[in-house]
This record gives structure tokens, C-alpha cells and sequence, in this order.
């Protein structure tokens, strides 16, 4: 395996698009929500990216079989990741795209305590301890804070979007530590992105006739939200992702995925004008430097070093 590199300019700036695409896909999914249902869109564009997957595993000439022993870690993926859209989809029926942009993107707590108690070689250092306490904080001041309270008189559901967004991010998390902790760890990233875009194109599209939401306004609006989340967000951005994790290191690219509920919370007051109080942008924030501590602890921790040294 090849050595991974420290973060340089191409990193930031690949890892900076990344942050804001990923931060706009709540926006174009809300967008268009009343011309076809969230869980819809995030099915089909799930079925999108799967055939663009299996298209490039087929001109790479990478293996398709499932003899390798991944396929029921694979399932268990592939079902989370439907859960976790699942859980957003009907979430943004409720709450803002900017709540859920910061709610979806607890993820890494949730991965990092399950790696914590699986992996000896993932405990937990003070520092990121305390940046799980400080998103605790934050999730505490957005549920409940005195702000949120005036806000849900006028949205009496928004809470119950903001805690679906909560279970997407668990989900997302959950994915995190199977993968690591099986022989995922070791199967190509395209096989295990196509694992999880197989599975939730089935679990969703079922779900839409379950939920009774297959109802479509074919408006070009409609149709573009989808085709950017097939295409741009679930085949091109995640594939970005596992080759940056592939040659850069994981701990220093982490560190940028605060960026990613920040631009959610931007898109949407700019382009949706969505409602912001001072309880939801104090626990925003709480979570964002949680985040950083919790991906970024070691950068963190070698930056302080270096400064020391400097300092002597």
C-alpha cells in the first residue's frame, strides 16, 4: 500500500468542493420536494449512480462476485445506507435543509464511539472526548433551547425532522464502523459504494410505495434535482472521496467536514430563506468544532507539537 500523503493545495481544494456540493444536495432536494418526494429523489438517484458504478467496475474489469465472503457485510451496509436516506428523506419533510445538513453530519460521533469500542487501535483521545461532549452540547441547544421552542409553534414538526436527521446520521456512522471493522476494510471502494447504491435504490423505491409517495410532478426543475444527485453527488463526489482517502491521510481530510453543514446552513438561508434562531447557530456550532476535534484530533495534536518546538 501506498503512503499516504499530507494534505496540499489539491486536497483543500478538492475537499472544499466536495463540502460544498455535499452541502447543497439537502437544498436541491427540498427544492423540488413538493414536485416529487424526498425518499423518491434519493431512490433514483441511488439507482442512477449504482448503474454508473457497475458501468466503471465493468471497464476496470473489476469482479462483481460475491464469493469473497463480503456480501452479507455488504447487506448490512447496503441497508444502513437505505435506513440513513430513508430517515432524511422523510426528515426534510419536516425540518429545514440547513437543521438537516448539521443533524445528518453527527455522523463522525457516532463512528468514532462504535470504532472506539470495536477497534483497540481507535480509542479515543481526551481531545476527542471532548469534542463528542461539545456536539452533545450542541445538539442539546438546537433541540431545546429557548429559540427552538418559539420555532416549533410555528413548524410543530420540526423537531421530529431535526431527531430523523439525528438517526440518518447514526446510520451513516454505523456504516462507518462495519465497513472498517470487516472484510469490507479491504474490498475496493467501488465494490462497496456499489453494495450500498444496489441496496438503497431497492429498500427506497419500495419505501415510496409504502409511504405512498410515488407521486411525480415531472417539472425540468424535478428532474435536474435528481439527475445532479445521481450523477454529481452519489457517483462522482463519493468516488472523489475514497480516492482522496486512498492517497491522502484520512485524519487531516476529516478535519475539512465541518465545512460540509456549514455550506448546508448557507445554501439554505440564502437560497431557500429558511428561518434562522440563535439556539440552532449556537448548537451548529458546538457541533462543527466537535467535529473537528473528533476527525482532525491528530493534525491538531501535531500542530500543537510543532508550535512547542517552535516556541523552545
Amino acid at each position: 500500500m501506498s503512503e499516504r500523503k499530507a494534505i496540499n493545495g489539491q486536497a483543500v481544494g478538492l475537499m472544499t468542493v466536495l463540502c460544498l456540493i455535499w452541502g447543497f444536495q439537502q437544498i436541491a432536494i427540498k427544492a423540488v420536494a413538493f414536485d416529487i418526494s424526498p425518499v423518491l429523489q434519493i431512490g433514483l438517484r441511488s439507482g442512477i449512480a449504482a448503474v454508473l458504478v457497475g458501468l466503471l467496475m465493468v471497464w476496470r474489469r473489476e469482479p462483481l462476485a460475491i464469493k469473497d465472503g463480503t456480501w452479507r457485510p455488504g447487506l448490512l451496509i447496503g441497508v444502513l445506507f437505505a435506513l440513513e436516506f430513508l430517515f432524511m428523506g422523510e426528515g426534510m419533510r419536516y425540518t429545514t435543509a440547513s437543521h438537516m445538513a448539521v443533524f445528518l453530519y453527527t455522523a463522525p460521533f457516532f463512528a468514532a464511539i462504535g470504532l472506539h469500542l470495536k477497534l483497540p487501535e481507535e480509542k479515543l483521545s481526551l481531545l476527542q472526548w471532548g469534542g463528542i461532549g461539545l456536539a452533545f452540547i450542541g445538539v442539546v441547544a438546537a433541540f431545546f433551547g429557548p429559540d427552538t421552542r418559539e420555532a416549533t409553534r410555528e413548524a410543530p414538526n420540526i423537531l421530529l425532522g431535526d431527531f430523523l436527521g439525528l438517526l440518518a446520521g447514526a446510520c451513516w456512522g454505523a456504516t462507518t464502523v462495519i465497513i472498517r471493522c470487516t472484510r469490507l476494510s479491504d474490498t475496493s471502494a467501488t465494490k462497496t459504494l456499489f453494495y450500498q447504491l444496489v441496496a438503497a435504490f431497492v429498500v427506497l423505491i419500495v419505501a415510496t410505495f409504502v409511504l405512498g409517495q410515488t407521486a411525480v410532478n415531472p417539472t425540468a426543475q424535478a428532474w435536474a434535482s435528481v439527475l445532479f444527485q445521481g450523477i454529481i453527488v452519489a457517483f462522482a463526489t463519493y468516488l472523489t472521496w475514497f480516492w482522496l482517502l486512498r492517497n491522502y491521510l484520512a485524519s487531516r481530510l476529516g478535519v475539512f467536514s465541518f465545512m460540509t453543514p456549514l455550506f448546508g446552513i448557507v445554501f439554505g438561508v440564502w437560497l431557500l430563506h429558511e428561518p434562522l434562531d440563535s439556539s440552532f447557530i449556537i448548537g451548529a456550532a458546538l457541533v462543527s468544532v466537535g467535529i473537528i476535534f473528533v476527525t482532525g484530533h491528530d493534525w491538531i495534536q501535531q500542530t500543537l507539537m510543532a508550535a512547542q518546538q517552535k516556541a523552545k
